[in-house]
């Protein structure tokens, strides 16, 4: 038998006319479909809002800045604790939500007062990280935060916590108000840093929050919030104080520079509106640990001379479309409404006035 050699030169040709020959397989490929998502139904938050007593130019500015978003809008005048306005009062009045970051003032002023950290203190977290309190309020750092909360412990976080006004009501005889409430113990997962970066354990109302950020805009006294329901209670309204609030001699003007950066350059810009009457506040993003709902948290205060305002924003979604920054915008729309007004500039003893349509409430019209 004749044995046939095959250069192996002809050999790779032949392969390659084999491959050349086969069909090519087709480098098509389908387009992938994104799964629809619903958005969430229009609500309106207004629905059964008792506005006797409220301050109107207020409440036109908070319920069309809110629009038709799932949450609570709460304005307070700091310098005496009145309630001027709450919208959806049936979700602001309820027992609480995950305070998310804004529990980070919580923590400033606990640290601070207990000698933790100073406001130029640099902690660095990693080998190229490192924050100092005023940038770490102002881009809301979870790292700074949970070191700080794992220096003061458990048991000094609590204290700090229950003094500022958490875990119990911020109003007196606002009726339907309940307490939030601080964590018996630190979290199984991840501790006392949990507690005090991203607010785990604590459930908090829009309430204890704008009590909070009274007695920050205010220098340290915790008013009790109340909230007249008729024009002859707004008349004859007293401020209470509730307790004058045992902190760092500077630790309140320290955040408060924090919480100017926020709006500034850091989680807040959003809410920046004009450099002469700045806002300062601090956001807040996260799941809630009860209603598995999406919030964004916004408590803020204007640094004005005349009709000074805390506004607290709570937003509560079934997706990912409220956040810190977004409640940020609602309060800026806030502002910016009642600025355009002159509301700022106007003698708090003269009651604002106002050419907008009377927008008390987004119901539609017209009931009887």
């Amino acid at each position: 038998m004749r044995r046939i050699v095959v250069p192996l030169l002809l050999v790779g040709l032949f392969q390659n006319a084999a491959f050349s020959a086969a069909p090519a397989k087709s480098r098509y490929r389908a387009p992938v479909r994104k799964k629809y998502v619903k958005p969430p139904p229009p609500v309106d938050p207004t629905e059964g809002d008792n506005v006797d007593g409220d301050d109107l130019t207020v409440r036109r500015a908070a319920v069309a800045a809110l629009g038709t978003t799932r949450g609570s809008v709460v304005v307070v005048d700091p310098t005496n604790g009145r309630v001027l306005t709450m919208v959806n009062q049936r979700l602001g009045l309820k027992s609480g939500f995950t305070p998310c970051s804004t529990i980070k003032l919580v923590t400033s002023l606990a640290a601070l007062t207990e000698h933790v950290v100073e406001r130029d203190t640099t902690i660095r977290l990693s080998r190229y990280a490192s924050f100092d309190l005023t940038t770490a309020i102002a881009h809301s750092n979870n790292p700074y935060f949970a070191t700080l909360g794992n220096r003061l412990g458990f048991e000094r976080v609590t204290h700090y916590a229950r003094m500022l006004g958490l875990g119990e009501k911020a109003g007196l005889d606002i009726a339907g108000e309940q307490p939030g409430t601080v964590p018996p113990e630190a979290p199984r997962y991840g501790g006392v840093g949990m507690m005090t970066s991203f607010g785990t354990g604590f459930l908090m109302t829009p309430l204890e929050l704008a009590a909070l950020l009274s007695s920050i805009a205010n220098g340290g006294t915790l008013y009790y919030l109340q909230y007249p329901r008729t024009e002859a209670d707004a008349e004859r309204f007293t401020p209470r104080v509730k307790r004058n609030l045992e902190l760092a001699p500077t630790g309140i003007a320290d955040i408060r520079v924090g919480m100017r950066g926020a709006v500034d350059f850091g989680t807040a810009r959003r809410a920046g509106y004009d450099a002469t009457e700045p806002i300062l506040g601090k956001t807040g993003t996260c799941t809630d640990s009860n209603s598995s709902s999406h919030m964004g948290w916004f408590g803020s205060f204007n640094d004005v001379g005349k009709h000074q305002l805390v506004v607290v924003v709570m937003l509560a979604a079934i997706n990912k479309s409220v956040s810190g920054p977004v409640a940020a915008g609602v309060a800026g729309a806030i502002y910016r409404n009642l600025s355009e007004q002159r509301y700022f500039a106007m003698d708090s003893r003269i009651k604002a006035r106002s050419d907008l349509p009377e927008i008390l409430s987004t119901s539609p019209c017209c009931g009887r």
